[in-house]
């Protein structure tokens, strides 16, 4: 039993890592502008598309997964200046709204470009074996995966708190009409913590690519677990966030192995039990959207 526990515990965490990753991205920028991004998938997966064209040209896995990203935050920064800022301000459901049709619309572009059918985006041979952990043993590119996404949470964490702006990041969150008296842009700050947000996704993105395969609707399949990561963690909380992907990963995992029929179900099911007892999630802030 136990030899297909741990293996089983390990593949949860590193799905919760992921989950966790891009529930930050989407916290982010629902903390400081109020907005609910639901093509945040659409960015992953963008992120994934990129990535496989850079290295369908010659390019390096290495290189892709450094530059996909940022190509892709490029694309966000021009959907927040277009689309998203006229929104800020206003209720939720008009960004909702609007993302929901920018995610059909990607979606579209996507299988115009790229086909409708998945394409073959593989890790690179460098990380195409497995590794020896000494009680079990488990695929290199997974093990590669979970270091990455650690490190994405860690540098994430650290800008925050040990930097500047990352503080005034922060403090925008909280009052962002204070902190535009004190003579900060607000725009700047809206622009730049979108962009980080959708970083995150690009990461996650190309990763998740070489894991989970890579189709027009793939990031979407992250997507929804987010959400739910989100509110289990509680709104305004990012620690919240990392948290609530740990323990959905964890909770599909072990379902997965023991009732694999409810696995689809028991990441909703963690969230009614939370919600019952803690209506704003574990670490939710009073006054995030009311």
């Amino acid at each position: 039993m136990l030899e297909h526990l741990l293996p089983q515990l390990f593949n949860g965490l590193i799905l919760g890592a992921f989950y966790a990753v891009v529930a930050l991205g989407l916290s982010l920028i629902m903390n400081l502008t109020g907005t609910i991004n639901m093509a945040h998938g659409s960015f992953l997966t963008l992120a994934g598309y990129l990535a496989f064209a850079l290295v369908t040209r010659g390019t390096s896995f290495w290189f892709a997964l450094l530059v996909a990203p940022l190509l892709t935050v490029a694309v966000g920064i021009i959907v927040e200046r277009t689309l998203m800022r006229p929104l800020y301000g206003r209720e939720p459901f008009y960004s909702l709204l609007l993302t929901f049709g920018l995610s059909l619309v990607a979606e579209e572009v996507y299988r115009l470009i790229w086909g409708a059918n998945g394409v073959p985006f593989s890790p690179p041979p460098s990380l195409a074996g497995t590794a020896q952990l000494g009680f079990m043993t488990f695929p290199s590119y997974r093990l590669f995966i979970a270091l990455a996404l650690i490190v994405v949470i860690v540098a994430l964490t650290l800008f925050l708190t040990h930097t500047r702006f990352g503080l005034r990041l922060r403090a925008a969150v909280l009052d962002s009409e204070m902190i535009a008296a004190l003579g900060t842009n607000t725009q700047i700050l809206y622009m730049i913590n979108f962009g980080i947000g959708i970083l995150l996704a690009g990461i996650a993105g190309v990763l998740a690519a070489g894991l989970l395969g890579l189709s027009p609707t793939s990031g979407n399949a992250l997507l929804m677990p987010a959400f739910v990561c989100v509110i289990i963690g509680g709104m305004g909380s990012l620690f919240g966030s990392i948290a609530g992907g740990v323990l959905v990963g964890v909770a599909i995992s072990l379902t997965t192995l023991y009732i694999p029929a409810a696995s689809e179900v028991a990441m909703y099911i963690l969230m009614a039990i939370v919600l019952l007892v803690r209506p704003r999630g574990l670490f939710g802030e009073e006054g995030i959207f009311g």
